[in-house]
């Protein structure tokens, strides 16, 4: 294992104190806790989002909190859910008054350890609301969408709760707004290498170097297809079929695309794949409206990349052009 890390067990901490130290005019330190906050936060007024899941995604999770995005992060270790305790002070700490929104991606442990914090707020008198990102549908069949797993869509969702909620809406309102940007949402990924988790230094899997595995999952989770490694055109081709299909997008919708790097493949590869996302989208008749290209939702240095597609409404579409400034991704609005 080859790493620029000093103590394989703290990564998390010591990956947390860098962040804070590079940023410390945006974001603050939730107490003693593996939790970060908006430096201005609570806001009085605005509902608080809080969103979380363990360490080894960056920039997700922890790079998105900012103006037009999250207003707290609770992180767990790599690849590991944040305790109820870390989510708990997060949500104290956002809790303008108007209640709290949980978005995070939909992993058993997530899952668990939000629903308790969740349980532990509303003792304490802060309304909370939760929504489960379950964009990967590589990971269930549609009739049972809500098993699916989150990936990369996150950044999207994301950035949707952020506007809704800098707008003024309700809890109530903000929730139904993210939860149609998430049935919106559809995600795929293709790795060709495996990541290695700091504390053991062992592949979470194994893969043949002429190989390819389809719909891998964030922590090493089998996809649905090993293949031979094909082309960029070959993959986009592939990947957009199943994305495709699976909403289904039509001729005539509208599309923000999404796509990404598991954190080794490069942006050149990236562009490639771009360059025929783009034609194959245009064939079927869609318009994009919105691309975003790089590394937003990551797996250590697993090579390989996702493709994201959300399909916008007029709501979606103003709420994706608004303003975002985190320290993992910022957009500002085109006004054209």
């Amino acid at each position: 294992m080859k790493k620029l890390i000093n103590d394989p067990n703290q990564v998390a901490e010591e990956l947390l104190e860098g962040f804070l130290l590079a940023n410390k005019n945006k974001v603050k330190r939730v107490g003693e806790l593996t939790a970060v906050a908006r430096k201005d936060a609570p806001i009085e007024g605005k509902v608080g989002i809080v969103i979380g899941g363990g360490s080894g995604h960056e920039p997700v999770f922890t790079e998105f909190v900012g103006p037009g995005m999250a207003d707290a992060c609770a992180n767990g270790d790599v690849f590991a859910a944040p305790s109820p305790k870390i989510i708990l002070a997060a949500t104290k700490a956002v809790d303008g008054g108007k209640g709290v929104l949980y978005l995070y991606g939909n992993y058993a442990g997530d899952n668990m350890n939000f629903d308790i914090a969740a349980d532990l707020a509303q003792k304490e008198g802060i309304d909370v609301e939760t929504v489960r990102v379950w964009d990967d549908v590589a990971s269930a069949p549609r009739e049972r969408i809500d098993e699916r797993r989150g990936i990369a869509g996150d950044l999207f969702i994301i950035k949707i709760a952020g506007a809704k909620a800098a707008r003024g809406a309700s809890l109530k309102e903000v929730k139904t707004t993210v939860e149609k940007a998430r049935d919106n949402t559809r995600s795929i990924g293709v790795a060709l290498t495996s990541s290695i988790i700091p504390a053991t230094g062992e592949a979470t899997f194994e893969i043949g170097d002429d190989e390819m595995e389809v719909g891998m999952g964030l922590h090493g989770e089998p996809g649905v297809e090993r293949t031979k490694i094909k082309t960029a055109r070959e993959t986009a081709e592939m990947l957009l079929e199943k994305l495709i299909n699976d909403l289904p997008f039509t001729r005539g919708d509208t599309v923000a695309v999404l796509v990404n790097s598991l954190g080794a493949t490069t942006r050149m590869e990236l562009l490639i794949i771009y360059k025929e996302v783009d034609r194959i989208l245009k064939e079927r008749g869609l318009e994009i409206y919105g691309v975003e290209i790089g590394e937003y939702c990551t797996t250590l240095e697993m090579a390989g990349c996702s493709i994201t597609l959300l399909k916008l409404d007029q709501e979606l579409k103003e709420l994706y052009n608004s303003n975002a400034n985190t320290p993992g991704y910022r957009f500002f609005k085109n006004n054209n």
